[in-house]
């Protein structure tokens, strides 16, 4: 099978969905591909407890808000409902079930080849999401260890772990949830927690976090944190009590530097000061039913959450000269996103908010998108006309 499309999009997400709706609203047409048979693929894996650090008003998508009576920070259900309803609205209807293979330049765009056919397309938009496939360390002694072990990709809740004694490796906002799941099941909860780090509440004083990091984020990232750091001390007070590593730099700085996000506190904190969750170290070396961190520190364990986050999918993406092409970068490493006709949408790690970001991204793209093909239209009737 094939078929021709003005734009292929990659991936039934939330970026993906949003480019279409913007594109739509420009009235330029695409062929949403996805691999799996629905979407919001990612967002009905992840575990029970899940709900958006970012507030409602500041995550929805373009051009549709959530539905009335959606609370300020919606759950993992609420947020598919919400994407479900974004297909619906914008009558999008992506080919799901089909993966793609390859995608590679051809002289009048680019061709891309799925499980199920070839599409031709002047402009394909890779939006698959910077968190696709799950990054799992190893340690040493890891093959030793006879307790269960999983990431935090196959975490559903911690039903199965009530009465047992549960290490979460990790200290992102997976890890801090998850850590506060386990508790409110029943188990007896630890973190690793790696390194230094930075830690920020979901409300400063009723005010979504978000709100101020938007506020915020015009300035240089140092003096952005300064600002901020009062208030965020107010509210969580010192770590370093608390067997943290202040990370010498701010949120805004470690974001921009390491393209990782702080900690958004939901609860984590107030449990570990209390004295539910505790606090180690790296991990050294694990054993048949312990694990040994780097101050020495031995514990044992029945379970370990590996909450270590995930790496963009970047093994299917072409670049002209041959060599793939890495999503972590936002843009092709030569040739120019514009030029080349290849845009991505969803790997711009911000402290204003995934979603928000998608959707300022979608519209660029959409944007972009629209202007060029009113180029290559224009081109197109100038070469008729001197014919």
């Amino acid at each position: 099978m094939e078929q021709q499309a003005d734009t292929l999009v990659k991936g039934a997400g939330p970026a993906g969905l949003a480019v279409a709706a913007c594109l739509k609203k420009r009235g330029a047409s695409c062929i949403i591909v996805d691999r799996a048979s629905e979407v919001g693929s990612s967002w009905r894996h992840h575990y029970d407890r899940l709900h958006l650090h970012s507030d409602r008003d500041r995550s929805a998508l373009p051009y549709l808000p959530f539905p009335a009576g959606t609370p300020r920070y919606p759950s993992r259900e609420q947020v598919i409902g919400y994407l479900e309803l974004y297909a619906r609205h914008f009558e999008l209807a992506p080919h799901f079930n089909e993966e793609v293979r390859t995608v590679r330049p051809c002289d009048r765009g680019w061709i891309a080849t799925t499980t199920a056919g070839v599409y031709h397309s002047r402009r394909v938009v890779v939006a698959t999401g910077y968190n696709a496939v799950p990054y799992l360390p190893q340690w040493r002694g890891q093959e030793r260890f006879r307790g269960r072990m999983l990431h935090s990709s196959e975490y559903r809740n911690g039903e199965s772990f009530r009465g047992q004694s549960v290490l979460v490796v990790g200290f992102g906002n997976s890890g801090g949830e998850i850590a506060i799941d386990l508790h409110e099941h029943g188990a007896r909860v630890a973190m690793a927690v790696r390194g230094p780090v930075n830690i920020v509440p979901r409300e400063i004083l009723g005010v979504p976090i978000l709100a101020i990091s938007i506020a915020l984020n015009h300035l240089p990232a140092r003096l952005a944190d300064a600002l901020a750091a009062p208030l965020v001390r107010l509210v969580i007070g010192d770590i370093t009590k608390l067997g943290f590593r202040k990370l010498p730099m701010g949120p805004f700085a470690q974001i921009k530097a390491r393209t990782r996000i702080p900690l958004i506190d939901v609860g984590t904190v107030k449990l570990v000061r209390e004295g539910h969750i505790e606090v180690l170290g790296d991990i050294r070396e694990m054993g048949e039913t312990d694990v040994t961190f780097d101050d020495g520190r031995l514990r044992g364990f029945d379970a370990i959450v590996a909450a270590t986050g995930y790496s963009p999918r970047s093994d299917c993406f072409l670049e002209p000269q041959g060599d793939i092409l890495d999503v972590k970068q936002p843009r092709p490493p030569s040739g120019g996103e514009k030029k080349s006709g290849l845009h991505y949408c969803g790997f711009i790690v911000s402290p204003t908010g995934m979603l928000r970001d998608i959707g300022i991204q979608a519209r660029r793209v959409a944007a972009d998108i629209a202007r060029l093909e009113a180029i290559t239209t224009d081109n197109a009737a100038t070469a008729s006309y001197r014919a």
